[in-house]
């Protein structure tokens, strides 16, 4: 059970350090964004990645990178 754990850990570690990365690009930070530890707990496959909150300044900058997807 504890290498199950460490498994889903170790995977939502790296989707985060990817989200991380891939915002950085487009030079929006959000400076909660982590695993959700608790999520661990449950029986879902993967742990849940928490967003966190930013400045409205970040979330126009991130709804503006976004709008910019939407449009392509």
């Amino acid at each position: 059970m504890v290498v199950r754990s460490a498994e889903r850990l170790r995977a939502a570690e790296e989707v985060v350090a990817q989200l991380r990365d891939g915002l950085g690009v487009v030079a929006v930070t959000l400076p909660s964004l982590r695993v959700d530890v608790v999520s661990l707990a449950s029986g879902a496959p993967y742990p849940l990645v928490d967003l966190g909150c930013c400045n409205l300044d970040t979330a126009l900058r991130l709804a503006a990178v976004l709008h910019g997807l939407d449009s392509a």
